[in-house]
């Protein structure tokens, strides 16, 4: 029995890279492709296994779209997006609407007054003014609507995501449920309302506080981004600078929702239990009835070449804590997948190269990781090696057998084994993915937005499939370079103890 499991385990093992290949061909034919009439793209995949449909309405909208003084903004609006619209979310929207019209001008007429340095009294006056206002809307919120009208017909995994390329909204529907779903995302896009805005707000900011401002991990992850990014917006921070999110008003939120979230600059990915030729007509009178607008505008700003190694230090009392980054290209870049290929070899599971070495043979490190494409992907972007030192081991020791472990990349050719193993990680992986038609819907919308096609998940194994030990070698000599480096450190400084 136990070696007939064995032999089984050995065939699936060997016969991946048939597997995945005939699983991305066959992917790539049953992926339907369509654009509605005002430019929104459409992709649809059969799966009749079980009566569940995943969407996912990916809006080509990050961070790294944000203007200066304004970071933060498509984060803010990601949780705008759930407070309703003029039928969902309130009691009564002709009574809901002249109060938050009043409360938006009163939001100018306090920012104006503290730019003009107001006499407090007056300025306080506003204030009280304002918070009654907000108190008197909030009678016609009727909270949590959206999620309780999903909740109710059976949903699953309601949610959404802020990067800094792109904004997801996810949700996993019975298949039944479908014109519900159609409904309810065509209004969301078509008449978002910004109620309860100063409240939400404030919440961004709290979520702000704990996860970067009282958390080591992300207040040392922010410096290292701000400092390896000194003119590309990847080096703001996706929850935005406090002071831009504090700022925010929802005039300036609606009107970067007006450029950027049209459906010509919007990928729909549905996968599941469908028949799309059903689909496509409601899908055209619904989100197809939707104006385009303007193309958005791109990101023109190119971070210069570094003319040294950047390094910063953090005081804190967290245990110590190293991040390394080298600059690297995008997703377009065909050395892109040279730099998957590294990141495998280096920290993939217990044989990689990376924890081979600092964790189980020297013992200096507890972790140790790596990553290609960092905080984004789809610009110039970094690849990155975080480590964790084992006490009494420092951030330097760690650091040191970091950089052996580059250095050997340039100097000695990757094995032959070593790449087949990469090609079957990324073979499982994929075949891994197509077991969820939530996992699936996410990468179609995701590659077709940042990489311009969904084909990019067999185009990249297909470029992976290929890489040589010599593009190992070429790849790590021309990045791998101290110039080229970023290095941030977490030092423990242990607070005193409190006097008596």
């Amino acid at each position: 029995m136990r070696c007939r499991f064995l032999i089984q385990v050995i065939g699936i093992v060997l016969g991946l890279p048939t597997l995945a290949i005939s699983a991305m061909q066959r992917l790539e034919e049953r992926v339907m492709e369509r654009t509605l009439s005002n430019g929104m793209k459409v992709l649809l995949v059969e799966r009749h296994q079980a009566p569940i449909v995943a969407f996912n309405l990916t809006y080509k909208v990050g961070s790294v779209h944000e203007q200066s003084g304004a970071t933060g903004i498509a984060h803010l609006y990601e949780h705008m997006a759930f407070k309703g619209t003029p039928f969902l979310g309130t009691s009564d929207y002709e009574q809901e609407q002249p109060l938050l019209l009043q409360i938006e001008a009163l939001h100018a007429k306090i920012m104006q007054a503290e730019t003009e340095g107001a006499d407090p009294e007056q300025l306080n006056a506003l204030k009280e003014r304002f918070v009654a206002l907000q108190d008197t809307a909030r009678q016609w919120v009727v909270a949590n609507e959206l999620g309780e009208i999903y909740e109710r017909n059976g949903a699953v995994g309601l949610n959404a995501s802020t990067g800094r390329d792109v904004t997801s909204y996810v949700v996993s529907l019975p298949a039944n449920r479908l014109p519900l779903w159609v409904a309810i995302e065509s209004d969301r896009m078509a008449h978002p309302v910004l109620r309860e805005f100063y409240k939400e707000r404030d919440v961004v900011l709290e979520e702000r506080h704990r996860s970067v401002e009282t958390n080591p991990a992300g207040r040392l992850s922010e410096a290292f981004y701000a400092t390896a990014f000194m003119a590309h917006p990847y080096g703001a921070p996706t929850l935005g600078w406090a002071s831009d999110v504090g700022a925010l008003s929802a005039t300036q939120t609606l009107a970067f929702f007006n450029i950027h979230y049209v459906p010509n600059n919007t990928i729909l990915s549905i996968v599941g239990d469908i028949y799309p030729d059903q689909i496509m007509p409601l899908l055209e009178q619904s989100f197809g009835t939707i104006p385009a607008g303007p193309p958005p505008p791109r990101v023109v700003t190119v971070e210069p070449p570094q003319a040294g190694e950047r390094r910063l230090e953090i005081e804190d009392e967290a245990h110590p804590q190293l991040l390394i980054g080298y600059h690297k290209p995008g997703i377009a870049d065909p050395d892109d997948a040279v730099f998957d290929v590294i990141d495998i070899l280096l920290s993939d599971g217990r044989s990689a190269r990376l924890y081979k070495t600092l964790v189980d043979e020297k013992q200096i490190a507890v972790s140790v990781s790596t990553g290609s494409g960092s905080p984004g992907s789809q610009f110039p972007n970094l690849f990155t090696v975080s480590a964790t030192p084992r006490a009494p081991h420092t951030p330097e020791e760690v650091e040191e057998a970091i950089y052996e472990e580059i250095e050997r990349l340039k100097r000695e050719p990757v094995s032959a084994m070593e790449l087949e193993k990469v090609v079957r990680h990324i073979d499982a992986a994929f075949i891994r993915s197509l077991q969820s038609n939530r996992g699936l819907a996410g990468s179609l919308g995701y590659f077709e937005a940042v990489a311009g096609s969904f084909r990019y998940l067999s185009r990249n194994r297909e470029a992976i499939a290929r890489v040589t030990p010599e593009d190992v070698m070429r790849v790590a000599r021309t990045y791998f370079a101290k110039k080229n480096r970023v290095v941030a450190t977490r030092v423990q400084v242990l607070a005193p103890p409190p006097s008596m």
